[in-house]
């Protein structure tokens, strides 16, 4: 009771009727100055910022030719291997000798093209259409390395053509040397089975590896050319590996979709 009488008092006195009265301090001034300030900043920023997004897949090094899977024409006993994986071969070059019942037969490549894989080894049998070696197309000496990215169907449409690509090579560090630059040059229309893809590559292994999620559709990736680097390539660092990179080399590549609004305003 001593402390309402109190109050009471105080209200009802007449000294403190012409005191100026205070609707705000200091510091409540300046925190409603910062968060007006931040919602003007905020405001501006959803009408004229974008936001940009990546969108990761696997894929792989090539020279964009496709390859080709070397079938065995007879049956018989590998005698000799005339060709190292890795080396460029011309057409109609021998790669093997094949001892069967009727003498000799020298197995042949279809096109000129890279030897990335050789299956048979001396001593193995092989039968009637089976799998002896993978041939890369490749025309011409210098032609350029491209990447083909497997994407998931459903994702497709979103990759604009021309939009920038960071590709992770799998035989080069990317801690030491960076990640390789490219851009989109073509995004395929229809997705991909996985044995048009084992057959486009030349390896049915691969064919399941990109598939494994479904069908993808293939985007193909113009590398960045830089010449006065090792590998002939534009990298995220300064020179990139001190070597070359080779085709048919498994690669993760980052595309960078196009910058979208973060606000969509619906007028009426």
């Amino acid at each position: 009771m001593q402390f309402r009488q109190q109050a009471l008092s105080k209200l009802q006195s007449p000294e403190e009727m012409d005191l100026p009265v205070r609707f705000a301090r200091p510091q409540g001034w300046l925190v409603l100055i910062i968060t007006v300030a931040v919602l003007i900043g905020a405001a501006f920023w959803a009408v004229t910022g974008t936001v940009s997004s990546t969108l990761n897949a696997p894929g792989i090094l090539t020279h964009g030719q496709g390859s080709y899977v070397l079938q065995s024409p007879v049956a018989g006993q590998v005698t000799a291997v005339l060709a190292e994986e890795g080396q460029r071969v011309a057409a109609n070059t021998p790669l093997l000798r094949v001892r069967t019942e009727r003498g000799t037969t020298v197995v042949r490549s279809l096109a000129a093209g890279r030897l990335t894989t050789m299956v048979a080894t001396i001593g193995s049998v092989v039968t009637t259409g089976a799998d002896v070696a993978s041939v890369e197309r490749v025309a011409h000496r210098g032609d350029p390395l491209t990447a083909t990215l497997y994407v998931p169907a459903d994702n497709g449409a979103s990759i604009p053509v021309g939009g920038s690509v960071d590709l992770s090579v799998q035989s080069v560090p990317s801690q030491q040397y960076g990640v390789l630059r490219g851009r989109v040059k073509a995004v395929g229309r229809t997705a991909q089975t996985r044995q048009r893809i084992g057959a486009y590559l030349g390896s049915s292994q691969l064919g399941e590896q990109f598939s494994k999620s479904g069908p993808p559709v293939a985007v193909l990736v113009q590398l960045d050319p830089a010449p006065h680097n090792k590998s002939g390539y534009a990298w995220s660092t300064s020179g990139g590996p001190p070597y070359a990179v080779d085709s048919m080399t498994l690669a993760s590549g980052a595309v960078h979709l196009a910058a979208q609004h973060p606000i969509d305003w619906l007028l009426p």
